[in-house]
Formats: structure tokens, sequence, C-alpha cells
């Protein structure tokens, strides 16, 4: 039987993402102005109706105080209210998402990542199975707006293609969806960054780790976690070989 955390997860990036619409289809004096009332409003949301529907669950955002009662928490839900504010302060860009994801004693067991001007909610509920990959290079998920120095690397590398998009749970995503076929981030990250995105996932039979292969944690003192690589099983040994073998520090990606 399904899982009720896996449709919470969903219910609640959905309208989390509906809220987000609304407040950005108000008129804003700029786009910072615009950029904080998304994060605050969806924040708020969110806290709020975890507080009512899981009141015994711990809660990790981005846009809250870190509450240290969260460690000795059996279940934490980790959450970005909006990821990727600045695709969602410019009009018309789509490249934008919402994350609610729950860890519980160790592990991700449920999420979802809202993609809210496509209409659509990823989740851990099934549903989303991954497309056959197309033929021709592997196509690499990039930022649009940073240089993303070791993605650009491991492509010259492999004979990659980039493929530039917005937020973290975007890029993610278009794994998932069949886009890419791959996401590799070396420039830093938070947990609430990558949580529902891995949590989702995994669930549709994809691999997600560390860029050196080594097990993704979430829930700790710390919850700076720098990177990630998500992509298809079948290209994980060949991509962490070709990270394993490039020099130098990790850039955004």
């Amino acid at each position: 039987m399904t899982s009720p955390d896996h449709s919470t997860a969903a219910a609640l990036a959905t309208a989390a993402g509906e809220l987000l619409l609304q407040v950005r289809s108000r008129a804003f004096d700029d786009a910072g102005a615009r950029k904080a009332a998304g994060d605050g409003e969806s924040h708020r949301f969110l806290v709020a109706r975890l507080a009512e529907l899981q009141p015994d669950d711990a809660v990790l955002s981005e846009e809250g105080a870190d509450d240290p009662v969260r460690l000795v928490s059996d279940r934490v839900w980790i959450v970005d209210p909006l990821d990727g504010t600045r695709e969602f302060s410019e009009p018309g860009r789509a490249d934008w998402a919402v994350h609610v994801a729950l860890w519980e004693r160790g592990e991700l067991v449920a999420g979802a990542v809202a993609l809210p001007a496509a209409g659509l909610t990823l989740g851990t509920g099934g549903g989303h199975p991954v497309p056959a990959r197309a033929g021709g290079p592997v196509r690499l998920a990039v930022s649009r707006s940073r240089p993303p120095a070791l993605v650009q690397a491991l492509a010259a590398r492999l004979g990659a293609r980039l493929v530039p998009m917005g937020s973290a749970g975007v890029k993610a995503m278009s794994v998932v969806r069949g886009e890419t076929d791959a996401y590799v981030h070396g420039g830093g990250q938070y947990e609430w960054d990558s949580a529902a995105p891995v949590a989702v996932a995994r669930a549709a039979g994809l691999h997600a780790s560390r860029l050196d292969g080594s097990a993704l944690r979430y829930n700790r003192p710390d919850p700076y976690l720098p990177d990630l690589l998500i992509c298809r099983p079948e290209l994980a040994d060949e991509l962490l070989s070709a990270l394993a073998e490039q020099p130098g520090e990790h850039q955004p990606g």
C-alpha cells in the first residue's frame, strides 16, 4: 500500500506551487521584492500546513531558522519553498520549483518536486517512469547563470552536450523526464536543494550519490551538502570514473 507520506509531499509541493503562481502574478516594484514574497509566503504556507498535518514532525526549511530539535527527531521534513528564485523573478521563465521531502530514521522516504509553471509535480508515489534514452552524446543538465567549470571539463572528456536550465530541482527532474541524462553539481548546495530531487530520482530508478560515489546523508548537524550526481543508472560508472580523474576544485554546475 502506498504510504500517505508520498501523497502529503506531492499535495504540499503542488499547493505551494499554486500559491507561488499567484504571488508571481502580482505587480512588484522590482525582482527583489518578488523573490522575497515568493520565498516568504511559500515557506510560511508549508510550515503551517506541516504543523497541522504532522505536528510531531520536525521541519528543516531553507527560509526558516534551523531548530536543533530535528537532530533528535525520527521524522524531518526537508523543504525548499522556492528553488530558483532568480528564475521565479523573471517573467516567462518556467525553470523554478518547490521541494518537499521526508527524512525518517536515516533515509529519505518520500518526496515531491513541483514544477508549477509547467503544471507538473513529480513524486515518490510512482507513475514517473524514465523514458528510454535517445542516441547521441550524453546530455548534462547545467546551470544557465554560472560558468560550470567542473561540468564543462566533464563534457569535454566525455564528448557530452551541455543543456542549460535554471533551478536544481528543474535540472534533476530533467533527468527523470528524459530531457537530459545526468545532473552533475559540484559548487556547493544544502540539504533542501537536493533532498526532494534525490528522493524522486531514486523512486524513478535513477542513480543518486556524491560525486565520489559515496552516499548522500541528510538531517546532519551542518546541512551543507556540497556536491551531487543524479544520472541514468547505466551511466553512473562512466560518470563517476570520469569525475574521479578530474583535477582541481569543483565549480558550480
